[in-house]
């Protein structure tokens, strides 16, 4: 008999990044569908904007937070909530694109326990950045300081991979610099907003985390620079 097996042409995708995704859609259906009255009645043409108050990371609530030494669950869950709140369906396409393709590089190298440390952690590392930097009342929220830790992982798996075979390092980093310099465009065109702080921040904490929790850890980046 033979032992032939046709192979998928398309790789599927790591379940943790299928999970994260449906549940982001799920979210915008439900908005969607209160906004065009579908569900929830009248009230439910507001329910995106109270969500955003309501579980979006608030600079100055954080800011007391720290300043009275309490620390509510129900507001520090905002660090986990924000990501999953956008302003319209296109905001969420395009931390959508970020999350399938980086997240399929980063959930085919990293466990689906990894995976989330550097996503959450993303999270919590641009909502800290958003605390220390401004002094606003403009709530944080959007999935991209999560994918952009997410760009922090893949930059951080490119740039072990040039380490171990002698390449130029600094051409990992060359996602973020691009990045980068689109946001500088944008922001002397229309104008600069607060969020571009959360996203740098999101990235460094990205590629950070990565040296605790990729495949082998420290030790392994260590041993891969050792072998230069």
């Amino acid at each position: 008999m033979s032992s032939y097996r046709e192979e998928s042409p398309v790789n599927p995708l790591p379940p943790v990044v299928i999970a994260l995704a449906v549940f982001l859609i799920g979210i915008e259906l439900v908005f969607a569908a209160g906004s065009r009255g579908f569900i929830g009645g009248p009230q439910a043409a507001g329910w995106r904007i109270t969500m955003i108050e309501e579980w979006g990371f608030r600079e100055p609530l954080f800011a007391w937070m720290v300043e009275n030494g309490r620390f509510p669950l129900p507001d520090l869950a905002r660090f986990f909530t924000y990501p999953f709140l956008h302003l319209s369906f296109t905001h969420l396409l395009f931390v959508l694109v970020f999350l399938l393709a980086l997240g399929k590089m980063v959930g085919e190298v990293f466990s689906s326990l990894a995976f989330l440390v550097v996503y959450f952690g993303a999270s919590i590392g641009g909502a800290l950045a958003y605390w220390m930097v401004w002094d606003t009342p403009v709530v944080l929220f959007g999935g991209f300081p999560a994918v952009y830790g997410l760009i922090g992982a893949y930059t951080f798996i490119l740039w072990t991979n040039l380490a171990a075979t002698g390449g130029n390092q600094l051409s990992a980093f060359r996602i973020i610099a691009f990045l980068m310099g689109l946001q500088l465009i944008f922001g002397l065109l229309f104008g600069a907003g607060l969020n571009w702080v959360s996203e740098i921040a999101g990235f460094v904490t990205g590629f950070g985390l990565s040296f605790l929790v990729s495949p082998g850890g420290w030790s392994n980046v260590l041993t891969r620079l050792r072998r230069r």
